[in-house]
This record gives C-alpha cells, structure tokens and sequence, in this order.
C-alpha cells in the first residue's frame, strides 16, 4: 500500500496534469448576449463575440456623391431585416469613397427605423480578414438566434497561396448547411474578383485545365448577387462631399475660398475622395478652432 508521501506526489501530478489539459482545452465560451449592443467583433481566437457600444461610423446624410450606390445598400438591408429576400454584397472600387463607412450607417439606418416600428434590432458583426477561415464557426453561433445578422468584413482580398477564400465560398452558398437563414454577409475591397490578376494568371499557368481553374478563382465574387461598384471621384462630386460636410458642421467659409482650398488640397494629395474631402474639413475645423462631434 502506497504511504502518505506517494500518496500527495501522486496528487501533485494529476493536479498538473490537469493544468495541462486546461491550457491546450479553452473553457467553454460563455453564451453571446445579443442585447448587450447591436454590433459587434468577432474574436475568432476565443470563439466569442465582443460587444460593441459605440461604433465609429458617420451619418448617412453625409454621404454624399454617392446617391445610387446608398440607396440600393439600404433597400436590401431594409428587405432583409423584415425577413424578405436580401443578397450579399459586395462593395467594390475606388479607396475613400465611404464603402466602409456606408456599410456602417446603412445599419444604423435601419435600425432607426425598427426601433420606431417597435421591432428588434439588426446586428452588425464585424469579422477581420485574417480571421476568414472560422466563418463557419461564426455562424454555427448564430444559426440558433433569434435575430438578424450582418457579418461585415472590411477591405477583403486574398494574395499568394492563401486558401481561406474557399470557406468564404462554402459559406455563401455551398456547404451541406448553407449560409443560415438568419445572416447576411457584407464586404468591402478595392477589387471587384477579390484576388489579384496575377493570382489568377498562375492559376491558369499551372493548372491541367486553366479555364476550370481561373473560373473557380472568379467565382468567389458570383457568391455576393449585389455589387456595388465604387468610381473615382471627379472634382464636381469631391466638391459636394466638402459642402456636405460645411454644412453639417456650420463651419463658417466663404465659398470661393473653401473650393480654392479644398481644390489645393486635392492636389497635393494626388487624390480626390471622401477621406481626402474629410481630412480638408479637419484642417479646416481646426483652423476655424471649430471642435467636430
């Protein structure tokens, strides 16, 4: 019979062995509360959702020289909030014309508008693009809720050997499960087909049948149904953007001078958007000593 002393090594060693067991196997994540916020972030390392309280986003009515583009984002995200027929989307095009930012004030938007109706919120999860791979674990999660959800990635693309684009594809649409009833998925990226053109020129190079290759390749982006496109900004509408912003704020200038000035600041910037137009207006709320909510 083993005495005292074998007795406590023999605990020792199982205690450690169970404080080995506990670092390789995470607890079980407690379950997500939805009422906490109506966004949030997708930690794919804890498999958990973290709550977002304030989110940095910009008024819809701020938005502007981009009219069409707005209004399509909205109805589909009116349709799909009231349980009707909605698309993924895929917002596409030039950097700083406010994809991101639309994305963002669309749900609040909305949000307003079920609120006077009485209805639940939409929410709005935020998933980072390192993290592409554990979308099916994201929406086993919210499969079961009873609420809508927007799983929204920001400037995504996919370079190299990277693989993961083929769960973004599974999720959409294929898989034996699908894309749960409950979930939109919103993107935003400077390319319209996701991958690099030269991504897909090795594709064709290297594979026994180049066409069945580049075309699964291309299908990624056939998985959003709504696309919207993004242009480059001409002068007249960079202008519109700099006024919207004038008059939200009330900064007070004369008007040759601010299409003088902002026109400059273009330029120096080799660059006309939205961001270019709100990086003028900061220099020129700060000059004013106008502070900006």
């Amino acid at each position: 019979m083993a005495d005292n002393s074998e007795i406590a090594r023999i605990g020792d060693k199982l205690d450690q062995l169970i404080e080995l067991i506990a670092r390789v196997v995470p607890a079980q994540a407690a379950p997500p509360d939805f009422e906490a916020a109506d966004a949030f972030i997708w930690v794919a390392a804890e498999r958990r959702l973290e709550s977002v309280t304030h989110v940095n986003r910009v008024a819809m009515t701020l938005l502007q020289a981009v009219t069409r583009m707005r209004e399509t984002l909205v109805t589909n995200t009116e349709r799909f909030a009231r349980g009707l027929p909605a698309n993924n989307a895929l917002l596409w095009g030039a950097r700083g014309m406010g994809k991101s930012s639309l994305v963002k004030a669309a749900h609040a938007h909305v949000n307003t508008e079920l609120a006077a109706e009485g209805k639940a919120a939409l929410k709005l999860i935020e998933i980072h693009r390192e993290d592409i791979e554990t979308l099916p674990a994201l929406m086993s999660l919210l499969r079961p809720a009873p609420h809508r959800f927007i799983i929204f990635c920001d400037d995504l693309s996919f370079d190299g050997d990277d693989a993961s684009y083929k769960s973004l594809k599974a999720v959409l649409e294929g898989g034996i499960e699908g894309r749960p009833a409950n979930v939109l998925f919103y993107a935003t990226s400077n390319r319209r087909h996701l991958l690099p053109r030269d991504m897909m020129e090795n594709e064709r190079a290297t594979a026994i049948n180049p066409g069945e290759a580049v075309e699964e390749k291309v299908s990624l982006s056939d998985r959003f149904g709504l696309w919207i496109g993004f242009h480059k900004c001409s002068q007249d509408d960079y202008l519109e953007m700099v006024q919207g912003y004038v008059d939200h704020y009330g900064l007070t200038i004369d008007q040759d001078t601010m299409r003088a000035e902002a026109i400059e600041w273009a330029t120096t910037r080799g660059a006309r958007s939205g961001r270019v137009a709100w990086q003028y207006i900061q220099d020129l709320a700060g000059r004013l000593g106008i502070a900006l909510d």
